[in-house]
Parts: structure tokens; C-alpha cells; sequence
């Protein structure tokens, strides 16, 4: 199994069918080969052993991916938004490599061609795939680096393909259908999303940058029928739709959602906008390929519609596994957690890729991967993510997740989004602190916030500060940037000190 495989049967199956970009003037699936050999066929006169994508979304991205896979070198997307510094570190790592980018300032010293120059690359003969390597690398993703420095993900063919061909029904969707992408290219949805659509049929439509106008708007006059965003986009469209009187889009069949956690208040807001629209909470990491556990259309309209408290709290659970893949939470000593008890989340499938090029494989003897996420699962099976083993705050020898104060935080009639972290304390050896940003038209004090936490939640989960922000420090992908925050206030104790 292997990416190549995708690209002959999207190329052969629907040849006339348009799949990228725009209904009347994007590339059909015999286009985006023609234009993926092309682009191989550069790799290969070069003598290239790494294609680096630099830029934002559009119709390059999944043709330079497949041009990769054709030219048999690894695709590595990288984040077009990362410091001068940063950005020079990860090319550094790179042998020989092409950079696909309209911004050639930011490779210098390296070999550059423009998104339009790769498009438009003249016709070259097909390279043989027979012998393509499903423990080939196929994509290397550098992971968000929230908490700490970002490592090189290494997803071979076998992972990708083991995805798609376990999730997707091949060419299964009318000629009408649509997706709107708006994660950045960077990003396993983005990787995901491409593979997905162009096999199921489903034409693909890039929002370069997003604003939730332009994102309404672009789901109007393209007919979106299916979309995916993250929450703190999710806030913005019913920011807008709210404040601004708008109508929902009626053309929208399936709106998914994921990447970090969302606010209840948030997504009952949602589902009460898109009535018609089936919504897909989708969990998983760059490390697996892409999701893991779904929480369907079916399970949020049973939650939305449940008096069982139980039931109901699914809304704030990422449902459960797929078919193909086994999730267990296990407690300190390494067995499976009682229900309810949070753990630590271990994942195995044969889409759990779980390696990276500077420390190797994680994966252990029988195949687990720990996701280093911390949640757990109810009688069911839904699973419900608590945060980041990082990202625990220890008070006074007292372990405390930051989801728990976020929720209780967020469902004040004042908070649009907010975030919990700890911060380093000489008594206590961490302080919880929440960063907020209020609803337009809103206001409320520390105090105020306090005093709600306080009544919900034990003394010693309610936050000794809090701070008040225009907006969150977030990645593009929505993930909130805790040591960002936390070095606002220890900078702030610094200068105080």
C-alpha cells in the first residue's frame, strides 16, 4: 500500500472530474497526476532527496505530495508562519532538498520554484511504482512544539494508506459535493483531508486565510457541502453569525471539528446555527496518521437530545475508536483504567506511525503508542481527553488538569475562550492561573471569575490569578500555547520580583 496507489485510482477513476479548487476551473483527477509526474520528473533531474512545501493552502500542496511520492523522496510541509530563526533550523536538517514556495526570502541559499512554476512544469514520463516501499517515508510533519521544542514526525506509506483505505469508501460521493479546508498545510488534517476527499471524489476548496466572513461566505458560493475546522474557528463563525445576524449556509451537509478542545457553551451555540448540518468531533495526532476516534453526527444529535446527564456529556467526550484501532486508558501502573478514571491514552493500529527521525520509533512490543494525552473512558467506550501530560499542574503535591477549570470557566456567561496553566511558585510549587478573553459587550472582574470557579469547583482548583487577553496564543491549528502564557506571568513576577 502506498500513496501512489491513491493517485492512479483518484487519476483512473475520475479523470473528468474536477477536484481541486474551483467547480468550472480546477484541476480534474486526471490533471493532478499529469501535474504530480511533472513535478517528479523535476526531482528526479535534480537529483532531490526531499520536497519541502512552504506556503499556504491551494491545489500545489496535494500535487507537490504526490509528486514526492512519485519521485520516491519524503514531503515535508512546513510552517510558512515560524520565525526567521526557527524556520532556518528545520531547513538546515534537510538534504538536497526542492522548496516549493512563493516566498524564496525565507530558503535562502536553497533550491526554490514558485507554486505556479511547479504547476505548470512540463509533461514528463510516468516513473515506474511497482516497487514503491510501503515502510517508504512518505511525509514528515514537525509537530507543534506547545510545550516543547518541535520534533519530525515520520508517517511511511503503509501509515497513510492503512488510513484512507480503512475509512474511506472509494469514489463514494456525487460530483456535487465540496469540502472547505482551512487547516494549514502543515498539519496532518491538511495531509488527511487531501488523501481522503480526492479518493472519495469530493472536490476540494482551499480558504488560503481565514476569517469566519470569508469563511461563510466562500461555503455560499462554492456549496460547501462538508467542512473542517478547528475551535477557535468554530468561536469566530458563531461570533459572526451571531453578532453580525447572518444566516447559516444551507448548502452544508457535515461540519467537523477538532485539534484542541472546545468549549460546551461554544458548541451548543453551533449546533443550535447549523440545525441540518451533521457535526464530526474528530481526535487524533500527527503520530497516527490522522484520527482515531470520531464522535459522529448520530452521537451528537443523541447527546444534544438527551436528559441522561450521561448521555448528554458526550458532548464534551472526541467519541470513540475507529474500527481499526484500539484505545486504552491505563493508570499509573500500566493497567486499563476503571471507567471513568483518568489515565494515561495509549493508541495501536496499523495507522499508528508513533516514530520521529530524531528519536526513532516509540511504539512498544505490542504495539502500542502513548499520546502523552491524559483523559478517560466512559461505560460506553467514549473517550473523553482531560489535556496533555505536560500540561498537569501539580499544587502543593496535588494533580489537577487545566480542562477541568477551563469548563467550569467557560460556561460564565462573560467568557468567550479562555485557558488554564501553572505557573512555578516557591510554596506551592505550581499556581494555577487562567488567561481569559471576554464576549464582546461583556464584562466581569478576576474576583467575579474566582468566586464562580470557587463554587463549582474545590478550593484548590480555583485559580490564584487571572488574566484578561485580547485574544489566546494559539498555534494554527487552534492548540493553545501554554508556555507562552506561562511566561507572561512569570516574566510579570520577574519584573516584580
Amino acid at each position: 500500500m502506498n500513496l501512489a496507489m491513491i493517485l492512479d485510482m483518484v487519476a483512473e477513476g475520475m479523470a473528468d472530474r474536477v477536484l481541486l479548487g474551483d467547480r468550472t476551473e480546477g484541476l480534474t483527477g486526471a490533471a493532478i497526476r499529469e501535474r504530480a509526474i511533472a513535478g517528479a520528473g523535476r526531482l528526479a533531474t535534480e537529483g532531490v532527496d526531499r520536497l519541502v512545501f512552504l506556503g499556504g493552502n491551494g491545489p500545489a500542496f496535494p500535487v507537490a505530495m504526490f509528486a514526492a511520492t512519485l519521485a520516491g523522496v519524503p514531503f515535508l510541509p512546513v510552517n510558512y508562519r515560524l520565525s526567521a530563526e526557527a524556520l532556518g533550523d528545520i531547513l538546515a536538517r534537510q538534504d538536497a532538498p526542492l522548496v516549493v514556495t512563493d516566498s524564496p526570502e525565507r530558503a535562502p541559499g536553497l533550491n526554490t520554484i514558485s507554486t505556479s512554476e511547479f504547476l505548470a512544469l512540463p509533461a514528463a514520463e510516468a516513473p515506474a511504482t511497482d516497487d514503491l516501499d510501503p515502510d517508504a517515508v512518505a511525509v514528515l510533519l514537525m509537530t507543534s512544539g506547545t510545550t516543547a521544542a518541535p520534533k519530525s514526525a515520520v508517517l511511511r506509506h503503509r501509515h497513510l494508506a492503512s488510513y484512507i483505505f480503512g475509512t474511506v469508501e472509494y469514489a463514494s460521493v456525487p460530483e456535487t459535493d465540496a469540502t472547505l479546508v482551512c487547516v494549514p498545510p502543515y498539519h496532518v488534517a491538511a495531509v488527511a483531508n487531501a488523501l481522503s476527499n480526492l479518493y472519495s471524489g469530493r472536490r476540494v476548496v482551499y480558504l488560503d486565510e481565514f476569517t469566519a466572513a470569508g469563511w461563510l461566505d466562500t461555503v455560499e458560493e462554492q456549496r460547501i457541502t462538508h467542512a473542517m475546522v478547528v475551535p477557535t474557528m468554530l468561536v469566530r463563525i458563531v461570533a459572526e453569525l451571531r453578532d453580525r445576524g447572518r444566516a447559516a449556509p444551507t448548502s452544508l451537509r457535515s461540519l467537523s471539528y477538532g485539534g484542541a478542545k472546545i468549549a460546551g457553551e461554544v458548541l451548543s451555540e453551533a449546533l443550535t446555527f447549523f440545525p441540518a448540518t451533521g457535526f464530526v468531533n474528530a481526535y487524533g495526532l500527527t503520530e497516527t496518521a490522522s484520527s482515531i476516534a470520531v464522535l459522529s453526527p448520530e452521537d451528537h444529535r443523541e447527546a444534544w437530545a438527551s436528559d441522561d446527564p450521561a448521555v448528554r456529556s458526550r458532548l464534551g467526550s472526541v467519541g470513540r475508536a475507529l474500527p481499526s484501532v484500539e484505545i486504552e486508558v491505563r493508570d499509573l501502573d500500566g493497567r486499563p483504567a476503571a471507567p471513568g478514571e483518568v489515565g494515561d491514552i495509549v493508541v495501536r493500529g496499523p495507522q499508528v506511525a508513533g516514530e520521529y527521525l530524531e528519536a526513532g520509533s516509540l511504539v512498544d512490543a505490542d504495539g502500542w503508542f502513548a499520546t502523552r494525552d491524559r483523559g478517560y473512558l466512559d461505560e460506553a467506550g467514549f473517550l473523553f481527553v482531560r489535556g496533555r501530560a505536560d500540561d498537569t499542574i501539580i499544587r502543593g503535591g496535588e494533580n489537577i488538569a487545566p480542562a477541568e477549570i477551563e469548563e467550569v470557566l467557560s460556561r460564565h456567561e462573560a467568557v468567550l475562550e479562555c485557558a488554564v496553566a501553572g505557573v512555578p511558585d516557591l510554596e506551592w510549587g505550581q499556581r494555577i492561573a487562567a488567561f481569559v478573553v471576554l464576549r464582546d459587550g461583556h464584562e466581569t472582574s478576576a474576583d467575579e471569575l474566582r468566586e464562580f470557579a470557587r463554587a463549582r469547583l474545590r478550593g484548590s482548583k480555583t485559580p490564584g490569578e487571572v488574566v484578561f487577553l485580547g485574544e489566546l496564543p494559539t498555534t494554527a491549528t487552534g492548540k493553545i500555547l501554554r508556555r507562552d502564557l506561562i511566561s507572561m506571568v512569570s516574566e510579570k513576577d520577574t519584573q516584580h520580583a
